[in-house]
């Protein structure tokens, strides 16, 4: 579960780097069809917020070597797409559970919102900035507030209580870690950037290795009794 280069891991472990790189995808691409996507969280207050990652298409020849995808994406204006590298992560977090992360295209209303419907209850209470992608959440009934990080809020105080209880700072702490996570790695492909950020999502709700992930990570069933 740590952010270890495969490159590392295979030196570490006298293995084939090639061998064990697939090995790594295809025990995250286990990981990422296990996730809990059934049930909504069940959180009363729940934080959603994106965060762009630069993911080009690392280990495949491209044009100008001088000219790597990643610095490309920092280069362009306007929000990231999966198209110009600079990938969108939806992240939707419970004050007191846990979090999901989902890879996307773009971050539009229309791939963001299906996103927050499956993952939060009609009747939560959703926190966001003032992000475009969240336009639409009024209409599915939840009750919505944004602090404008534009104007340098990061949270705010609404039914006068003296708490002030409207904020993404929960979703941002997150964000620090899967950055974190993800640096180690010295680029990622995007293809397979959800498989990574998969793990990420398992280590911080689960915080600590368990067996019955350890089943899902690896494919394998509990035996029938005899």
């Amino acid at each position: 579960m740590q952010g270890k280069p495969t490159k590392q891991l295979a030196e570490e472990l006298n293995l084939d780097y090639s061998w064990l790189l697939k090995r790594r995808h295809q025990i995250q691409a286990q990981a990422h069809a296990a996730l809990p996507r059934d049930t909504p969280l069940p959180d009363p207050v729940t934080e959603a917020d994106e965060m762009y990652q630069n993911a080009g298409e690392k280990g495949e020849k491209h044009g100008d070597p001088a000219d790597p995808p990643r610095r490309r994406a920092n280069q362009r204006r306007g929000l990231g797409t999966w198209d110009t590298d600079r990938v969108p992560i939806l992240g939707i977090v419970g004050r007191t559970t846990q979090v999901r992360l989902t890879v996307c295209e773009n971050a539009q209303p229309a791939t963001v919102q299906p996103s927050v419907e499956r993952d939060t209850l009609a009747t939560t209470h959703l926190n966001t900035d003032e992000s475009p992608a969240y336009g639409r959440i009024g209409t599915t009934g939840r009750a919505h507030a944004t602090v404008c990080h534009s104007r340098h809020e990061w949270a705010r105080d609404n039914d006068g209580d003296g708490r002030r209880e409207v904020h993404c700072n929960t979703m941002e702490g997150i964000w620090t870690g899967l950055r974190n996570f993800l640096r180690y790695l010295r680029g990622v492909h995007k293809k397979y950037l959800a498989h990574y950020v998969t793990i990420f999502e398992w280590a911080y709700n689960l915080q600590e290795v368990t067996l019955d992930y350890l089943r899902r990570l690896l494919g394998c069933f509990t035996p029938k009794p005899i």
